[in-house]
C-alpha cells in the first residue's frame, strides 16, 4: 500500500513539476512530500525528476514511469466495479457516460430505434465533458460511452484499444448569428477580425476542432472572446451575436433551418463526425454484453435506421 502511495505522490509531482504544490495537494509538508518521493525512487533504484530546473522535469526514466503510473492508478480503480460486473452478471442497468450534447439530441432517439427491435431495461446516464467520460470509462464506472469522434483527433480510448462502434453521423459547422438581411454576421475570412466562441481544453469537440483544422485557423485574424466547454453555452453566445463558433449540427438543425444561425464559410470549414460508442474492456455482465451485441448488429446493417424499426426475431 505504501508503495502505491508513493506512486501517487509521484504522479502529483509529474503534473505540476512543483514539490510545493503537490505536497498542498496531497495534504502533507514539503519535507515530508520530498521524503516519500525519494524513497520511491531508491525503490525503483533510478531518479525520476531533475531537480536542477525549476519546474522539476521528468527524467527518461521518469516519462516512461509516468505512463506505467497511470496505468496501475487506473487499473487499481477499476477493480471494485470489475468485482462487482463478475459478482453481479444478471444486473439489470445499464451505466453510460454521454457528452453534454449528444446527450440532448442524439441519444433519445437512438435509444427508441434499438428499443423498436429489443428490449432496453433501465439506464443510467452521467452526462459530462470528454474527459470526464472518458475517465469514467477508464476506471470501469460506466458500461459504455457515447461521443463524437474523428480520426485525426484520436482519444485516449483508441489509444487505449477500447472497443467501438460507429452509430451515428455528425458534422462540426462554424455558424454565426444572422443579420437583418439573413446573412451570417460574422464570417471566416481574412477582411477584418473573427471573434471566436472557443471551446475549453476539456471539450471532446474542442480537441477535434484543434486536431482537425488548427493549421488553417492560423492564418485567420481570430480573436478568441469566450470559451467555454460546453456547445449548448457557446450555442447560447452564437445566438446573441457574440462571434463564430464550431457546432453539431445536431445540436443547431432548428436554428439553421430557421435562420436564426448562419454558416459562417464555406463547406470547407466544416468538419464530419463520427458518432461513436465505446465500450469498457472488462466484463460487462450479462445485460450489458447483450446490449453490446445489439448494437453490434444494428451498426453493421446497411441501412441500419431502417433495420432497427423491425422487431427482434
Amino acid at each position: 500500500m505504501m508503495i502505491f502511495t508513493w506512486i501517487e505522490d509521484f504522479l502529483a509531482l509529474a503534473s505540476t513539476g512543483n514539490f510545493s504544490r503537490a505536497a498542498e495537494e496531497r495534504h502533507m509538508t514539503q519535507p515530508a512530500f520530498s521524503r516519500r518521493v525519494r524513497a520511491l525512487e531508491e525503490w525503483m533504484g533510478v531518479e525520476l525528476f531533475d531537480r536542477s530546473s525549476q519546474p522539476a522535469r521528468l527524467t527518461r526514466a521518469g516519462e516512461w514511469f509516468r505512463t506505467v503510473a497511470e496505468q496501475l492508478v487506473n487499473q487499481v480503480a477499476r477493480i471494485p466495479s470489475e468485482a462487482q460486473a463478475v459478482a453481479h452478471e444478471d444486473a439489470a442497468t445499464l451505466h453510460f457516460a454521454a457528452t453534454h450534447a449528444l446527450s440532448f439530441t442524439f441519444m433519445p432517439g437512438w435509444l427508441r430505434s434499438l428499443e423498436a427491435r429489443t428490449l432496453i431495461g433501465p439506464i443510467q446516464l452521467v452526462s459530462d465533458v470528454m474527459q470526464r467520460c472518458e475517465s469514467l470509462l477508464q476506471q470501469g464506472k460506466v458500461h459504455f460511452v457515447l461521443c463524437h469522434a474523428h480520426p485525426l483527433a484520436a482519444s485516449p480510448l483508441d489509444a487505449a484499444g477500447y472497443p467501438s462502434e460507429r452509430i451515428g453521423r455528425d458534422a462540426l459547422i462554424p455558424v454565426s448569428a444572422a443579420t437583418g438581411k439573413g446573412l451570417a454576421r460574422h464570417i471566416l475570412d481574412t477582411s477584418g477580425e473573427v471573434p471566436l466562441l472557443a471551446y475549453s481544453a476539456e471539450s471532446g469537440l474542442g480537441r477535434i476542432l484543434r486536431g482537425v483544422l488548427g493549421k488553417q485557423l492560423g492564418p485567420l485574424p481570430i480573436t478568441t472572446v469566450f470559451t467555454a466547454h460546453l456547445a449548448s453555452v457557446l450555442k447560447t453566445m452564437a445566438l446573441d451575436g457574440r462571434g463564430v463558433a464550431w457546432l453539431p449540427q445536431s445540436l443547431i438543425a432548428a436554428e439553421l433551418a430557421s435562420g436564426q444561425l448562419m454558416p459562417a464559410g464555406a463547406k470547407d470549414w466544416n468538419i464530419e463526425l463520427d458518432i461513436r460508442l465505446y465500450r469498457n474492456q472488462g466484463p460487462l455482465g450479462e445485460v450489458a454484453e447483450h446490449f453490446w451485441d445489439d448494437v453490434q448488429r444494428w451498426s453493421a446493417s446497411p441501412t441500419p435506421q431502417r433495420r432497427s424499426r423491425q422487431p427482434r426475431p
